[in-house]
């Protein structure tokens, strides 16, 4: 009996046919999609391994899911083919391959061997022909057959005892899943790709017809020879003419797309077992590489008796070819999963009792909160979750509405809301356990947590945060949001707020959510961050991180989530008048561009400028992008404006203007919370590669110290009746690093002796006494001084100062050989950079370099820059941590009233009330000035006024 696809089906019911599974993996296409779906990252010799750790990820996964007999990991052997020979164009405009990607394909067939899987690949052939090949052999001999891929040119061959399965989405793709893609069943895929066409491939099918209408026109005609054989009989002209026109390039297109299912054996079926992997090859193998967390769960396998764990992917089913089985009354049942998942709506106080109960036993409970908004100063809190053990999570509702009443209008057909706890009846339930010292709570971002339990009256403590442990690990070499170290480290996908909310027009907030599916979203979110902490906490001993975590980061979530509650007050009134001037300026400049251009014309229009400058004015030739448009950055702009060319400096002015306007004086008065007429600032406390902490929504670290527009926006900033705002910040830090961390004994002794630094610099560099100084010669310095922090070129530092490059490289030249030890100590740096893929801060923390063994010599001397900031700016960084985890305790101890309100790098701003101003300036002084102990003296200045322009 033959099926649809024209093969033989599995005779099921024959008892000597084989019926173990067999799985595929499309190795050649989960390289690409595991490098682009996971962040880049190298290993320690600065090797790139992102997709190595995808795909090592995605076998490890799979052998403990699967427990499969038989696995094969294939892969595309050259890029040309056998379709080239009679389609020359076929693939002819793929990109170039990433060249991080390109040392990683030898890696990947390294892992291959190190896991004892068999590989397949043939020349002349692509890794789909192979799979197509086997999976027919499979079939034929009575086996089910797995492909481990979602590529759509795969789909052809789903059916009968074939089907595919999405190890990044943990989706299992069948007949169902084949017609939603594409219209039709899987047997039809193949005409339907032939009329479509494939850009990507290159395949070019017939021009104007999509997989919607050739799926419709298959569905019609039965198949693409049927089609092309009526294609006079098409009612629609356009479509007609072009089906008969492009009749062969249809045929010639499904010769590219249809697999072939008779390739050459690279090895016999029965060859392709799972042998039992060498362990200790497995390990070496992924410890070269930097895997610490795949080496512990080999190593946990190890202490198992060399078994994989069962994690939940069931054998392919003979009857089905399905990864699915099937429950009694027909309807699919959810594969279990890496951990068995037992998640609990608890709608009751006497529910909740149980989980608070499990909390204690256990020691430690992983919490997590769904709102309504992101803004936690205003969120309505919609549920908790709560975790005591990996797959052991529940979910309290306490806002959830019916969506048929979600907009406020009454529907009394409508059933009643769901039962829920009220509000303040869980926080009377969870106060004791979440303030309990003798409870540790594990949170994701948990200073969002704080924030909310902190509005309802609980101060939870002591805390762990998945999201910090990870990058005191890791810093800058990855991401840390809660759903990429899921799939970094447990090979788990979890829901996407998409699937549960929508999204665009049609998103829904969180407590619009049915309960059922709120469930399994918010329970997951506490289940997943608590087996990330259990997976990464025993890390910091091993990575040496410890200190870093437990003493900058951790500390840390409690003080800046009271500095994002406290906010800092703004005068909308004086905002909204500088908006005002702003716009007055703006238009006054736009008419001096506009005369000087000789025409009207959208300032604002990169290309409508750059056809003003270059091809009207003719003030260079220009250099154009992809895109045909000439470029107009600042760089641009500035180089004309050099030349003399005042019209690209008013340019400059004006684009400075509208960024203001825009981004502060604008913005901001979108942003006073008016329950409080603050602006509360939320701060990133793991998004930079140096540990400093980042300000968003909005970014108040970037207004311009300056300038005089920066100036009069932080005047805008002022302190509550009866109260004053206190400015304190490091006086040149990073040049003390400097003369710390290079060991400069002249710049040392400068800053010992309180002596003003730049003229020290120029005295030492320029052999001019200190009695002698010019303004001139100081500016001089001062440009190199800190330049020199952030690897200023010749070139950079001649514009900088407006001499020639070779007066400006001579001036580097003499200050590297006055202060040879920073010489010294920058090449040890990026000597130790280049070897370990990173640098340390005195502290500790890494930093990450992933383009310092860069190919490319402009990305690597980058990289090279950075190395020698990193430790100077991270170490800044882990000082001013230092010092605001010290402060509050500081104030509590001498009854201050004063709130610590923002931190833009070297900087913090305090409110308190007036008759304190003084003594709380002098506090926070010795504070910082304490926070680490050097043989250069860290100095902190205080500024004291009724807004934060007068207090700075």
């Amino acid at each position: 009996m033959s099926d649809s696809t024209g093969t033989t089906a599995p005779a099921a019911t024959d008892a000597t046919a084989d019926q173990s599974g067999l799985y595929l993996v499309d190795g050649s296409g989960f390289i690409f999609r595991a490098f682009h779906a996971l962040p880049m990252m190298t290993r320690p010799d600065g090797t790139p391994v992102n997709a190595v750790l995808g795909f090592s990820n995605m076998l490890l996964k799979l052998l403990a899911d699967a427990k499969a007999e038989a696995v094969a990991v294939v892969f595309d052997s050259a890029r040309l083919n056998f379709r080239n020979e009679f389609y020359p164009d076929y693939k002819a405009h793929r990109p170039e391959t990433p060249e991080e990607l390109k040392p990683q394909f030898a890696l990947i067939r390294e892992a291959t061997d190190a896991f004892c899987l068999p590989s397949l690949e043939l020349d002349g052939y692509e890794a789909d022909d192979l799979i197509a090949t086997y999976a027919r052999l499979a079939r034929e001999a009575g086996r089910p057959v797995t492909i481990v891929s979602s590529d759509k040119d795969l789909m052809q061959l789903v059916g009968p005892g074939v089907s595919m399965y999405d190890p990044m989405k943990n989706k299992h793709i069948g007949p169902d899943e084949v017609f939603e893609k594409f219209g039709v069943p899987p047997e039809k895929v193949v005409d339907v790709q032939s009329l479509a066409g494939d850009s990507v491939d290159n395949v070019p099918g017939v021009p104007g017809i999509g997989i919607k209408t050739a799926a419709q026109l298959i569905t019609e005609y039965g198949d693409l020879d049927t089609l092309l054989a009526n294609a006079e009989k098409i009612k629609q002209p356009a479509r007609r003419q072009k089906l008969i026109e492009f009749a062969e390039q249809a045929r010639v297109s499904r010769r590219l797309v249809r697999l072939e299912d008779n390739a050459p054996q690279p090895k016999p079926l029965d060859a392709l077992r799972v042998r039992e992997p060498d362990h200790q090859r497995l390990i070496d193998f992924l410890k070269a590489q930097g895997f610490r967390s795949i080496v512990a769960r080999v190593e946990m396998e190890m202490r198992r008796d060399g078994r994989i764990a069962d994690a939940g992917l069931p054998a392919p089913s003979p009857s089905t070819g399905s990864p699915q089985a099937s429950s009694a009354d027909g309807s699919a049942t959810k594969p279990a999963a890496a951990v068995e998942q037992r998640y609990e709506l608890v709608q009751d106080v006497a529910a909740l009792e149980v989980w608070v109960r499990r909390a204690r036993e256990r020691g430690v409970l992983a919490v997590d909160t769904e709102t309504n908004s992101l803004t936690p100063a205003t969120a309505t809190l919609v549920g908790v979750s709560l975790a005591t053990a990996p797959g052991l999570a529940c979910y309290i509702p306490l806002a959830h509405v019916n969506p048929a009443t979600a907009d406020g209008q009454l529907d009394f057909d409508a059933p009643p809301p769901p039962r829920q706890i009220a509000t303040a009846d869980l926080m009377a339930a969870l106060k004791d356990v979440l303030e309990d010292p003798a409870v540790l709570k594990v949170g994701h971002n948990f200073k969002f947590d704080h924030q909310l339990f902190a509005r309802h009256g609980v101060t939870v403590s002591p805390i762990d945060d998945s999201m910090l442990i990870s990058y005191a690990l890791d810093g800058g070499a990855h991401g840390h949001g809660m759903d990429e170290l899921s799939e970094l480290h447990l090979a788990h996908t979890p829901i996407p707020f998409k699937e549960v909310c929508g999204t665009g027009k049609s998103q829904i907030t969180f407590d619009r959510v049915p309960l059922d599916k709120a469930l399994a979203y918010a329970a997951e979110d506490a289940d997943i961050t608590l087996r990330l902490w259990s997976l990464l906490k025993p890390r910091l001993v091993e990575a040496r991180m410890v200190t870093v975590y437990e003493t900058l980061d951790r500390p840390l979530v409690p003080v800046v989530a009271e500095m994002e509650r406290a906010g800092v007050l703004v005068d909308r009134e004086a905002l909204s008048r500088l908006s005002q001037d702003l716009a007055v300026r703006l238009v006054e400049i736009e008419k001096d561009v506009h005369q000087l251009a000789g025409q009207s014309f959208n300032i604002g229009s990169p290309k409508q400028l750059g056809e003003i400058l270059f091809d009207v004015m003719k003030l260079g030739t220009g250099k154009k992008g992809k895109t045909g448009a000439y470029s107009t950055d600042s760089s641009v702009l500035e180089e004309l404006a050099e030349q003399g060319h005042s019209i690209a400096q008013r340019v400059l002015d004006w684009r400075q203007l509208a960024k203001l306007k825009s981004t502060y004086t604008d913005a901001l008065q979108e942003k006073i919370e008016a329950s409080t007429g603050r602006v509360h600032t939320a701060f990133a406390l793991a998004a930079t590669n140096t540990g400093r902490l980042s300000s968003t929504d909005p970014n108040l670290q970037n207004i311009p110290v300056r300038t005089e527009e920066g100036k009069k926006i932080r005047r805008s900033f002022i302190a509550a009746p009866g109260h004053r705002l206190i400015s304190v910040d490091y006086s040149q830090i990073e040049l003390r690093l400097v003369a710390e961390m290079a060991n400069i004994q002249a710049l040392k002794d400068a800053f010992r002796d309180g002596l003003d630094i730049h003229a020290a610099t120029a005295a030492q560099v320029f052999g001019v006494p200190l009695d002698q100084m010019t303004s001139d010669i100081r500016r001089k310095a001062k440009a190199i001084n800190f330049g020199i922090i952030y690897g200023i070129s010749g070139f950079g530092l001649s514009r900088q100062l407006g001499i020639t490059p070779g007066e400006a490289n001579s001036f580097i030249k003499t200050y590297m050989e006055r202060f040879h030890e920073l010489k010294a100590w920058m090449e040890a740096t990026k000597g130790f950079a280049r070897e370990h893929g990173y640098v340390e801060t005195l502290f500790g923390r890494r930093c990450y370099m992933p383009g310092i063994q860069d190919k490319n010599p402009a990305r690597r001397a980058f990289a090279e820059r950075q190395a020698i900031n990193a430790p100077i700016q991270g170490t800044a960084a882990d000082i001013m941590k230092r010092a605001m985890n010290r402060i509050p305790a500081a104030l509590a101890a001498a009854g201050s009233h004063a709130r610590m309100l923002l931190q833009v790098h070297d900087e913090l701003l305090f409110e308190a009330p007036e008759a304190e101003a003084e003594q709380t300036a002098a506090l926070v002084r010795g504070v910082m000035e304490a926070a680490a102990s050097f043989s250069v003296p860290l100095v902190a200045e205080a500024g004291i006024g009724t807004n934060w322009g007068e207090a700075h």
